[in-house]
């Protein structure tokens, strides 16, 4: 099966699991996203949607934001992975905001890019559900996904956005990058997945892949490489666990 044809068997089946996934960050506008999804990279959404409300609550607009002290935004993201980096950069995108901008957030790549603690996919997520602008985000879900579907080949994000752009219809872009991710995290696990059982990758994988998958335990190839040494790791601690067993019952 051509790559197009998996695409668009693919965003059929997603539609009618997710015809309308929501944004799983909770958000007022474009702001509060934008404030969101930076806290999300190496958090999950869950921790992230525990923390902003009291974070909003002292600052929800760029100007509230940039009076707070680093000290006063640390205080409220905590438990969020990387705080003290995110707490420095929220302060300095604020100030930008609103010396450079006027307070408002931009609707431009580039511009959105350019403000700290903001990569590429965070940029692109505020575009495509802020304003309305085609973009594909891709995170670590879309990632391993699209290399498991065949779609990439799963060298680096930045290729997988580009493969996947060139193969899904580009209004459907934004409701596709929401549902992949619930696809990944509902019904395609990183490890210990049967891509034989799976809705998608039974037929959307190559019959290497999923031999490759049900050897090494699930994941794309750096979770894959790790399998191993954790395999061999274990097989040495409980060779020595029976060493010591047989050793005291030869003290005996």
């Amino acid at each position: 099966m051509k790559r197009a044809e998996k695409a668009e068997r693919i965003l059929t089946m997603l539609d009618d699991l997710y015809p309308e996934p929501p944004i799983p960050l909770d958000h007022e506008d474009p702001f509060t996203l934008l404030v969101a999804v930076a806290l999300s990279a190496q958090t999950t959404d869950e921790r992230v949607n525990q923390v902003t409300p009291g974070l909003f609550a002292k600052a929800k607009t760029p100007a509230a934001m940039a009076k707070l002290t680093e000290k006063q935004i640390l205080a409220e993201i905590r438990s969020c992975g990387l705080a003290p980096g995110k707490a420095r950069n929220l302060k300095a995108m604020s100030e930008i905001l609103v010396r450079d901008h006027g307070g408002i957030v931009p609707a431009d790549m580039e511009a959105l890019e350019a403000l700290p603690g903001v990569g590429h996919k965070t940029a692109s997520v505020v575009l495509i559900q802020a304003f309305d602008t085609p973009a594909f985000p891709v995170d670590t879900h879309i990632h391993r996904l699209a290399a498991r579907w065949g779609l990439s080949d799963g060298k680096n994000v930045d290729k997988t956005e580009r493969d996947l752009k060139a193969v899904f219809p580009r209004e459907a872009w934004a409701r596709l990058h929401l549902a992949i991710i619930y696809f990944g995290r509902e019904h395609c696990p990183a490890r210990g997945h049967d891509l034989t059982m799976c809705p998608i990758c039974s037929w959307a994988a190559s019959k290497k892949r999923m031999a490759e998958e049900a050897k090494a335990g699930g994941g794309g190839p750096r979770s894959r490489a790790a399998v191993g040494p954790k395999k061999a790791a274990a097989k040495k601690r409980a060779a020595k666990a029976t060493r010591k067993k047989a050793a005291r019952k030869r003290a005996r």
